[in-house]
């Protein structure tokens, strides 16, 4: 697989889906935006949620609600047809290599890391911003896996300067306390 050209096709997607929640969605105050995949690498899907969506929650676990892209109001919302391409086309890699632990386990790496350098991109260009007039909270995930607490760490401060990283950083720090 070419990761340069998935590379691409991530970022083109990002930005379709997140133009099509905005304007959809863009008056209920959008605060966030994520790219996730699993656990088998076989897909990548975007999350957004809005500060209206975040008025009912329960203050004991609304940064549980504010941070977790699989609790978000819209997601796997926006550039359908893109996203379940490059679906498509992890699924058929994955089959193809079907049998080949070490191979996944750098195939799936590469992967995490593709979404996660295209967020970055995404930020360093302020997409976000030039589209909302302000910051957006940015993560990538994966489901029904957990990442070492230092890497989310360096996840956070890498795809966020702004108070939400100032917010997650000492959400996290109150974890298992």
């Amino acid at each position: 697989m070419d990761f340069e050209i998935l590379k691409q096709q991530i970022e083109d997607a990002a930005k379709k889906a997140f133009l099509e929640v905005y304007e959809k969605h863009g008056a209920e105050g959008i605060y966030s935006f994520a790219l996730y995949s699993d656990e088998g690498a076989m897909t990548v899907c975007p999350a957004a949620n809005t500060l209206k969506a975040m008025e009912n929650t329960d203050d004991e676990d609304a940064l549980y609600y504010k941070y977790e892209p699989a609790e978000w109001t819209y997601e796997m919302e926006g550039a359908n047809e893109e996203f379940d391409e490059i679906c498509t086309q992890l699924r058929a890699e994955l089959t193809k290599h079907d049998d080949d632990g070490h191979w996944f386990e750098g195939f799936q790496m590469k992967l995490y890391s593709t979404c996660i350098e295209v967020l970055e991109k995404l930020k360093k260009e302020n997409f976000f911003t030039k589209i909302t007039g302000k910051d957006i909270f940015l993560i990538f995930t994966v489901s029904d896996y957990e990442f070492e607490k230092e890497e989310l760490k360096d996840l956070i401060v890498r795809l966020n300067d702004n108070e939400y990283k100032t917010e997650y950083l000492n959400w996290m720090a109150a974890w298992g306390n």
